[in-house]
């Protein structure tokens, strides 16, 4: 279970524990230190807060944190643009009165694609493109993205998830060139999500299994990375097109909350290019999903 109560003190000691004195600037003392990365007294000192209400906030003893003392945590403990927006969410969610349960694992059913949308993917017939759900399910793709990812059109619809497939399917982690950077990625923007909506039915679903079925998701969950990855490239080794090296993009569909599509391509003119126009032709009646 996802537990937003002690989620803000949970990230605030995984980011306390990540830091040093000296990345800090402040003296590492003679002493040894019993405890990874800076103490509480140090994050008050660099926040200017008292240790009492910082270690209150920690403990989860303090629901409502003003916007002044977050962004003074945030300085404090060297938090990146994801971590700060992770951080405000996590304590808007505290504020909030509980008026239901809270996440918890449960069978919640995969987002509904409309039509609509499934018409914009199949008018993509040159990028690979997908729509991706709560918790990184895998909704919709057009031809280019089954080809580009072989074997997702024959997949049972329970491992239809990004996250699913890159931790507890080893033939498509085989497919990333660099499949562990890829599961920390993962990892991240799944906690990222958990900020924005922690009780969503399918995000605690995904992170629950995950968390059943893997250790390694297990460790790095617990390591509080955060980052949305909106963009950037991504290398894969094909097993007919060889090594690709692809721009992503992650638009989110405003008016499909939780939907974001995701779309592959490749530099103009490049081998990467080629490869891609290869592979179509190679395969004319692949059908999308």
């Amino acid at each position: 279970m996802v537990h937003r109560d002690d989620e803000l003190g949970r990230f605030l000691r995984a980011r306390r524990a990540a830091l040093t004195p000296e990345r800090v600037g402040l003296p590492a003392g003679v002493n040894r230190r019993r405890v990874a990365g800076l103490r509480r007294e140090e994050v008050a000192l660099l926040a200017g807060v008292s240790v009492d209400y910082y270690t209150r906030i920690e403990q989860g003893r303090g629901r409502a944190v003003s916007p002044e003392v977050l962004h003074a945590l945030a300085d404090a403990l060297r938090l990146n643009r994801d971590e700060r927006a992770y951080l405000d969410n996590l304590a808007a969610h505290l504020a909030r009165p509980r008026t239901d349960p809270g996440c918890a694992p449960s069978d919640a059913p995969r987002a509904a694609v409309r039509p609509e949308l499934h018409a914009l993917l199949n008018a993509m017939t040159g990028v690979p493109a997908y729509i991706l759900g709560p918790g990184l399910d895998l909704l919709a793709w057009n031809r280019m993205g089954a080809l580009l990812w072989p074997g997702i059109e024959d997949l049972p619809e329970a491992h239809l998830n990004i996250a699913h497939l890159v931790f507890l399917d080893p033939g498509s982690a085989a497919l990333h060139a660099d499949a562990s950077a890829l599961r920390r990625d993962v990892t991240a923007r799944l906690r990222a999500d958990t900020g924005r909506d922690p009780d969503d039915p399918r995000l605690c679903a995904v992170v629950q299994r995950l968390r059943r079925a893997s250790p390694e998701f297990r460790e790095l969950w617990e390591t509080h990375l955060v980052e949305e990855n909106p963009h950037g490239t991504h290398t894969l080794h094909h097993p007919e097109a060889g090594a690709l090296t692809l721009h992503f993009e992650k638009l989110p569909l405003p008016a499909d909350p939780g939907q974001v599509l995701l779309t592959y391509s490749a530099a103009p003119g490049s081998a990467d290019e080629r490869a891609l126009r290869a592979l179509a032709e190679r395969h004319p009646h692949l059908t999308a999903g």
